[in-house]
């Protein structure tokens, strides 16, 4: 017991170097580029851009990764049931009777509900276990060992904002101090200690620069398309099937729905992001199962063009706040009449491409 608590703490410990790696790396660029090199007239811009950094760097190591709320556990009775239970078909009834009132609309790949028996709960969409946090992250990205913590719905938003900060924070100062560079290989800087802080200064803001503008592009990309990381590499499977796009609700949507409504907190490192990580908006269109009796009964739904099918109701349309002002479903004549007379339903769909 006790050499595996030592083992844990090490791990702990070790895990923090990569966070001390890039602090001495910032202090010392501070040092070389405000002491050093002095060159007042870049120091008003140079200290915006570091201090934004600092600041967006500071909130994604120590905001705290977003968990599910108690609504998700289950009940004392429910657990102890499930725990009895060896056959996992008896499991998945106990688990499916326990998250039908929940906001759920993600499966397994064998179309089981997502459960952590480490943390015992039902996983809301897109939520995922970290094995490094020990822990179940709402809308769970990845792990970063630069931050030591992971990056999920708590501070995805400081995650990028700090990527673009020192990507601007490292363009800056590789610009600036390119001038210097160039003198230093023509000989002709003064001897001095401080070329040598020049010369490394441009090699490590020039490096950090190309590596995080690869990382940044691939982030951006994933805000435009309403993607984390994991859903890139394994799609999320609604009712109807795996669908890598199921949560994208259109390029300004996505970026609203990380950034907030508010664009003046866009640039800011404060948590304005839209939801509460556990419920999320989906573009899927899904048909309920008391829709879908209906459907059986009458003909198949009408097609526009070459035998594009209208699409049913959304699921979700009801809780999707961004959907709420873009999204109409105009249904003609009461759902009785329909089904006795055993016409079809037109349905009119707006929707925003």
């Amino acid at each position: 017991m006790a050499p595996s608590h030592v083992l844990k703490c090490c791990q702990k410990a070790l895990a923090w170097v990569p966070v001390a790696f890039i602090a001495l790396v910032v202090a010392w660029s501070y040092y070389a580029y405000v002491v050093e090199l002095c060159v007042f007239v870049y120091l008003v811009v140079f200290h915006l851009s570091f201090v934004m950094f600092v600041w967006s760097y500071w909130k994604t190591i120590f905001t705290f990764p977003a968990s599910p709320s108690n609504e998700f556990c289950l009940s004392k009775a429910d657990k102890e049931q499930y725990e009895k239970e060896e056959r996992p078909e008896s499991q998945q009834e106990i688990l499916r009777r326990a998250a039908k009132d929940l906001p759920i609309y993600t499966t397994t790949a064998s179309r089981a509900i997502r459960y952590c028996d480490r943390c015992q709960l039902i996983k809301p969409d897109r939520c995922h276990h970290c094995s490094a946090c020990d822990v179940c992250v709402l809308k769970m990205d990845h792990h970063c060992p630069w931050v030591n913590n992971c990056v999920g719905f708590s501070n995805y938003k400081f995650f990028l904002l700090f990527l673009m900060y020192s990507l601007l924070y490292c363009l800056f100062v590789a610009a600036t101090v390119l001038q210097y560079f160039i003198k230093f290989w023509t000989n002709e800087l003064l001897d001095t200690h401080a070329k040598f802080h020049v010369l490394f200064l441009f090699f490590v803001a020039a490096m950090f620069f190309i590596s995080i503008l690869s990382l940044f592009s691939y982030h951006c990309w994933l805000v435009g398309k309403n993607r984390s990381t994991i859903e890139t590499f394994r799609a999320p499977t609604f009712r109807n099937g795996p669908d890598k796009n199921g949560f994208s609700l259109g390029c300004s949507k996505n970026l609203r729905e990380v950034f907030g409504d508010e664009k003046k907190y866009w640039l800011l490192p404060i948590f304005t992001s839209l939801g509460d990580g556990c419920n999320f908006p989906t573009r899927l269109v899904i048909m309920d199962p008391e829709q879908l009796t209906v459907s059986s009964q009458n003909e198949p739904a009408k097609s526009s063009g070459a035998n594009q099918s209208f699409p049913p109701r959304p699921l979700s349309e009801s809780q999707n706040r961004l959907l709420a002002s873009d999204s109409q479903w105009v249904e003609s004549g009461p759902e009785e009449e329909s089904v006795k007379s055993g016409a079809k339903k037109n349905i009119i769909v707006s929707l925003e491409s």
